[in-house]
């Protein structure tokens, strides 16, 4: 396990800036790991994580699907006001890219002096287009660009800032571990952003070793997700072990999160989603609860726990304050800065998602149809405000939940309480904007 040294044991001279790493689980479930209640996984550095740092228990991803949840994490914007809304191919490697105008984390962190490195999967554009990261703010890069190869573990190739890395049966994964001990090696001396978004544990479900579950008796496909997870835990106590063998553990904040709810099967075996309703693709708790871990050495109180209520799009502005930096004026997000260091936190007055299908290839202007809003959703306090199937009914009636107490999503009190759907369709009808790609 890794260790924290004394302030005294420290070197004296530090960077006023903060180093900055932010790990993103694909697929992972809020309950997947040990400190969220997980019984049969093993994740003994992220839990250790948890009691040196301060756990979310109300924390949102930017969506229910991998590339409108990054685009929310890149952005600050949530996707009621986003540009990808949905996950989208293009016809040739590469996903919907970030438009050349968007400003991302990357961005801004780079202009406040930081070098920025994103080691892991983007879909956020291809290798020649304006939404390469290395176009949108990334000094550094190795990566899967197309997020549908990296659905595949010991792919052929991956990219290295423009330069196609041909591969010879590695595993992706160990391969982004590696490389995030090198960029922090390498850049431990100027204040770092790493943003690292690991493919664990999407399916497919491949791993190299099987254990600590190879005599479960479970499906190889169940060992294999929980080895999965347990591998990147293994990883994320290396990066904490050479943060503090390199004396940079009391000036890094680091945060843990995941890109959208766990999936169906793996989350019914494992409980990934605890009591709650929906499985990654819904609007429901289960598709868009996130866990979020943040540990920073000397700053946040160890053994923390937050209720406070936030999402993805909160990240563009803690990091801009972490980093004495001014933030883009149009960010939906609000810094928690504030909570992680035990002062007042302003809150929310709403969190909106909107969710689309999409159809392979389209493009504005094709005669193929174009892509349909599926499912979108509103916070209010503890009133949450969901619509499904809209591309089957564009009449389809919001269900109203009360969170404090009925967090599964189980009793729909609409009809009760008219007042508050019509203000959540108020909030729709104000926050939920057409882009080039989505509309409704």
């Amino acid at each position: 396990m890794f260790s924290c040294k004394s302030a005294g044991e420290k070197a004296e001279a530090q960077p006023t800036k903060p180093n900055i790493i932010y790990i993103l689980a694909d697929d992972m479930g809020v309950h997947d790991l040990g400190c969220y209640g997980q019984q049969l996984i093993k994740t003994p550095y992220l839990d250790q994580m948890s009691s040196e740092g301060m756990l979310f228990t109300q924390h949102y991803a930017g969506s229910t699907v991998c590339a409108p949840s990054r685009g929310t994490l890149m952005t600050g914007l949530h996707t009621g006001h986003g540009y990808v809304k949905g996950n989208f191919a293009m016809p040739e490697e590469g996903n919907l890219p970030l438009p050349a105008e968007a400003i991302t984390i990357a961005e801004m962190l780079k202009e406040a002096g930081y070098t920025t490195g994103i080691i892991g999967k983007w879909g956020l554009g291809g290798p020649h287009d304006e939404g390469h990261p290395n176009e949108q703010g990334f000094d550094y890069s190795f990566c899967y660009l197309d997020q549908r190869l990296a659905h595949e573990y010991y792919p052929d190739h991956l990219w290295r800032n423009f330069d196609k890395v041909m591969l010879n049966g590695e595993y992706s994964h160990d391969l982004f571990a590696e490389e995030s001990l090198d960029f922090i090696r390498k850049n431990r001396d100027e204040p770092f952003f790493l943003y690292l978004p690991f493919t664990i544990p999407h399916g497919k479900f491949q791993v190299p070793d099987d254990a600590p579950y190879s005599e479960t008796g479970w499906t190889q496909n169940q060992k294999n997700y929980a080895a999965m997870i347990t591998r990147m835990d293994k990883d994320v106590g290396r990066i904490f072990s050479l943060l503090d063998s390199l004396d940079l553990d009391e000036n890094t904040i680091v945060f843990f999160a995941s890109d959208n709810g766990g999936v169906k099967g793996m989350s019914d075996f494992f409980g990934s989603n605890g009591s709650l309703r929906g499985y990654k693709t819904d609007c429901y708790e289960g598709g868009i609860r996130s866990p979020l871990i943040v540990r920073w050495p000397g700053k946040i109180a160890p053994g923390s726990v937050s209720d406070h209520v936030s999402a993805f799009w909160d990240m563009m502005p803690t990091l801009g304050e972490l980093a004495q930096t001014s933030v883009p004026e149009n960010t939906d997000g609000i810094s928690l800065l504030p909570e992680l260091l035990g002062q007042t936190q302003p809150a929310h007055e709403s969190l909106v998602w909107e969710y689309f299908d999409y159809n392979y290839g389209w493009k504005p202007g094709s005669e193929k149809e174009r892509n349909y809003l599926q499912s979108e959703a509103v916070r209010m306090g503890d009133w949450k405000g969901v619509r499904n199937n809209i591309n089957q009914n564009p009449a389809a009636p919001i269900e109203l939940f009360n969170l404090s107490t009925d967090p599964g999503e189980q009793n729909n009190v609409a009809e009760e309480n008219p007042g508050i759907v019509n203000r959540i369709q108020e909030i729709l009808d104000k926050e939920c904007v057409d882009s080039e790609y989505f509309k409704k």
